[in-house]
């Protein structure tokens, strides 16, 4: 799933589906270094990137990636 990270919030990342915003469902929450070690970034680096992550059973966003 292609999704956007929003901004961070201390140690969270809001993260949306990369659609239009009138098509975004409300901003997700997960951990911000998570995701940024995930892709070689740093945690400050990460808001307005586009991301790839995996859908799981749970509905929960993982194995983050850069496109």
């Amino acid at each position: 799933m292609n999704v956007q990270v929003l901004l961070v919030i201390g140690d969270q990342a809001e993260i949306v589906a990369a659609a239009p915003p009138e098509e975004r469902a409300e901003p997700e929450r997960y951990a911000a270094e998570e995701i940024a070690s995930a892709v070689g970034l740093e945690a400050a680096q990460l808001p307005g990137k586009q991301l790839v992550a995996a859908v799981g059973g749970d509905s929960r966003l993982s194995g983050w990636q850069l496109p």
